[in-house]
């Protein structure tokens, strides 16, 4: 499998306290947080990484390339 066929995130829905809650993907799916995460561990998604935090809870984020376009935060959001 080629690496420029993984799947990319293109909105996020958001919950009240703006953290991040679901993801959909370039393919059209729609992944609750935690599908998200293990999806992003096992690579199946490209431009996100997982992170532990400072609460010792694992977290997607971008992968840091220098523009803030292309940040979670920055995509557009889907109901």
């Amino acid at each position: 499998m080629e690496m420029n066929t993984r799947e990319t995130f293109i909105a996020v829905q958001k919950n009240g306290d703006g953290d991040l809650t679901a993801f959909k993907t370039s393919n059209g799916r729609v992944l609750d947080y935690e599908q998200a995460l293990q999806e992003v561990k096992a690579g199946a998604i490209a431009g996100v990484n997982v992170f532990k935090g400072r609460d010792g809870e694992m977290y997607i984020r971008g992968d840091a390339d220098g523009d803030p376009t292309n940040n979670l935060d920055a995509l557009p959001r889907f109901e």
